[in-house]
């Protein structure tokens, strides 16, 4: 498939561009900065602005699938689901964040007291975008939380989905690799199981 990352110099990007490639995907891999893209088979890296819509969509345009992995606060949900429609992508994929899973019934992780401070305001960008998606019409989306922790680490391909609800181990302890969380990614565009839905991945 010619698949578009968002994104694709950052840590999750990176990622998800490395395990595309590895599938033997055609990737366009996007970022401000291009030349930290790896060089890697079947990756073109190519210089884009998230936050200039028309231009993502003619970047995007011509492809099965276009992924976003960018931070909520440095983007516009608008913007990238605009140019998402306009470019009438297959499909679009969001690198989610945990702040908008479940805890309790009706209790996001974003609004409990423990949540650090630091990380509130791009966890509520993350749920707005969420509630975006849900109410869009035309997109075929799919938006994939992470665990609490998003964090470097090895390649398992072990690792649990859910739906709304947070992940956690044996421990309690809420978390998945970038690596893996690629894979899952990558399995949801090769065998599509979440239309217009969000779920999440962790341990």
């Amino acid at each position: 498939m010619k698949i578009a990352v968002a994104g694709a110099s950052g840590r999750a990007g990176s990622e998800i561009t490395k395990e595309l490639a590895r599938r033997g995907h055609a990737v366009t891999a996007i970022a401000r900065n291009p030349e930290k893209i790896a060089v890697l088979p079947n990756v073109t890296p190519t210089k884009g602005d998230v936050l200039d819509q028309a231009g993502l969509a003619k970047l995007w345009s011509g492809h099965d699938v276009a992924v976003s992995s960018v931070h909520f606060l440095a983007s516009d949900a608008r913007k990238l689901i605009g140019a998402a429609k306009d470019a009438k992508v297959g499909r679009y994929l969001v690198v989610g964040g945990a702040g908008s899973l479940e805890v309790a019934p009706g209790v996001k992780l974003v609004t409990t007291p423990n949540f650090p401070a630091q990380y509130k305001a791009e966890a509520e960008a993350g749920s707005a975008f969420l509630d975006l998606l849900r109410h869009e019409k035309e997109l075929n989306w799919t938006f994939i939380s992470p665990s609490a922790l998003f964090v470097e680490g090895e390649r398992t391909g072990k690792f649990r989905r859910g739906t709304d609800q947070l992940l956690a181990d044996a421990n309690g302890k809420s978390w998945i690799t970038f690596a893996d969380y690629a894979i899952a990614l990558a399995d949801e565009i090769e065998r599509p199981a979440h239309p217009r839905q969000r779920f999440t991945v962790g341990y």
